[in-house]
């Protein structure tokens, strides 16, 4: 199949909406502008640096199966207005919604369900802003503009993964369906620090919290690395774990060194490294990024073992850091069971589908349901069995 067109122009006498094959020609302060507005929480992965980056370094383009088709909206004066990330997919890989199931039904019933249009952050679980606008009326003319490009093309549909529950909600009035999952998220109470984040916990869960930091700490240096304190070598030695992850766990890993190199370059002061070294060596890394409300984790990765490694330096040192910079929360990723017993409660994110082919759209709406019935069940008995010694 034939991509559809960039800058597929549909204007109005007020505005121009089009399509456009990536972010290069976009000032990244007009796009920055309608991502992250003045007065809203700071969101690193939908800003130009992040998205731009992907698309730079190789990790996102047609090769990648990612090709970008945003969609952006002008006014007469030639100011962006909205704007809507905007992939043609010719897999699901990278994803973190998993409707692999869906590709196999409706290609055993006699479809074609790639390419489909996917508006996502790039191999980022992590919830925000997906139709860029303040304007209500801009966002439902994105929407309305990603739905008319499934049908002029022939696509199997569009979907929007990780947007915030207002959003979610808002796309349901759109006519797209509703996906419910959960991720493990930490929530700052106004602690002082680690220790008055244990005191909520049950004796039982502190004293095995405070014996596994130990173990893991032993003979480890930890360092938290950002901004100017960020060497070449740093980033070696992350991409190494980084690498080494990627391969065991998923086959290989997404991004590439350039993609990290750009980070860093234009990013640097929203990126935290937790390094450990033993015997003066650096042997593991995770990397997070930094909103104006909440820490990202995102890759993790070790050189040799050590005990409890893992979740020092995903989840304990996020929690250190969150407290230390006054977050509201971290954000550690999808999937994870273990995150509970470190005091990360489950808590919901959310999807949301077209299906173009009414038939298959009434079969998914049918399972959807069934589905949100029984991850909200889900939700509601984890927390039950959560750490804390009190629920706040």
């Amino acid at each position: 199949m034939t991509p559809p067109p960039a800058d597929d122009d549909r204007s109005t006498p007020e505005l121009t909406l089009r399509s456009v094959p990536g972010l290069a020609g976009i000032e990244p302060a007009a796009w920055d502008a309608v991502a992250n507005p003045p007065g809203a929480e700071y969101d690193p992965f939908i800003s130009w640096d992040f998205l731009e980056a992907l698309e730079a370094s190789g990790c996102v383009g047609e090769e990648a199966g990612w090709l970008p088709r945003h969609l952006i909206v002008e006014d007469a004066s030639g100011q962006l207005r909205g704007a809507l990330p905007l992939y043609l997919k010719t897999h699901s890989m990278g994803e973190y919604v998993f409707d692999h199931g869906w590709a196999d039904a409706y290609e055993r019933a006699g479809g074609q369900y790639f390419p489909k249009l996917l508006t996502a952050v790039p191999f980022s679980p992590v919830t925000g802003r997906r139709l860029l606008s303040g304007d209500a009326g801009i966002r439902r003319a994105l929407a309305s503009a990603a739905i008319q490009t499934v049908q002029q093309w022939g696509l199997s549909g569009w979907h929007v993964n990780f947007p915030g529950g207002e959003e979610w909600k808002e796309l349901a009035d759109y006519g797209l369906l509703q996906r419910l999952d959960r991720q493990y998220i930490w929530s700052n109470r106004g602690y002082a620090d680690y220790d008055a984040f244990l005191a909520d916990l049950s004796s039982r869960k502190r004293k095995a919290l405070r014996k596994e930091r130990r173990e893991a700490q032993a003979g480890i240096e930890i360092e938290h690395l950002s901004g100017d304190a960020l060497r070449p070598e740093h980033w070696d030695v992350f991409f190494a774990c980084y690498q080494e992850t990627g391969s065991r766990k998923w086959g290989y890993p997404y991004l590439n060194r350039a993609f990290f190199d750009l980070l860093h370059r234009r990013m640097a002061d929203r990126v935290i490294l937790v390094m450990a070294r033993k015997g003066g060596r650096y042997i593991a890394s995770a990397l997070n990024l930094v909103g104006s409300n909440a820490l990202y984790g995102r890759y993790w990765g070790r050189l040799d073992d050590h005990p409890f490694l893992h979740f020092e330096l995903c989840y304990h040192q996020a929690i250190d850091i969150a407290i230390a910079r006054g977050l509201d929360r971290v954000e550690a990723g999808a999937q994870g069971e273990h995150k509970l017993a470190r005091g990360y409660r489950p808590r919901p994110v959310y999807s949301a589908h077209h299906i173009e082919n009414e038939g298959f759209r009434d079969a998914v709406a049918d399972f959807l349901v069934r589905e949100r019935d029984a991850v909200e069940t889900d939700i509601a008995l984890q927390d039950a069995e959560s750490p804390f010694r009190r629920q706040r």
